[in-house]
């Protein structure tokens, strides 16, 4: 479910952000009021919302998944980018484009089949490892030692 957020709050993000920025003017750093300015806007402000809840997301994900994971499973976003831009905000792509997405989603599939975690669990204590494995395993006999 998080991953599931993770890959389409970036895409409707950047989005809204997309659509916010061209139905304004050009703004230029010089002038810093109308950026901030921007950011009030409905698209704008709606799009900071949603990357902010992906960060939050991507933050728990990594929690419990290893980056080699999360990462891949993430870049399903750049498909619903695609998609997005072109029935939303009405963008042209080329065939190129389309076939990169295309392997961007074969290579999402080949990462899902794969474990969320490779990091083996971590030692436990010399004295809780005996104490689970019973009173016998710490006997080591003579023949053993030779």
């Amino acid at each position: 479910m998080i991953l599931a957020f993770v890959s389409v709050s970036v895409p409707l993000g950047d989005a809204s952000l997309s659509r916010g920025m061209t139905s304004l003017p050009a703004i230029s750093l010089t002038h810093p009021l109308t950026l901030i300015a921007a950011v009030f806007t409905p698209f704008i402000a709606l799009g900071i919302l949603l990357l902010i809840g992906y960060f939050a997301s991507y933050l728990t994900a990594l929690s419990w998944a290893d980056l080699t994971y999360v990462m891949p499973a993430t870049a399903l976003g750049n498909v619903f980018v695609a998609l997005l831009a072109h029935f939303w905000l009405h963008e042209t792509i080329s065939p190129l484009r389309w076939m990169g997405v295309a392997l961007i989603t074969i290579g999402v599939g080949f990462v899902a089949h794969g474990p969320a975690s490779t990091t083996p669990p971590v030692n436990l204590p010399a004295s809780t490892a005996q104490a689970e494995a019973g009173p016998a395993a710490g006997i080591i006999k003579k023949e053993q030692v030779r």
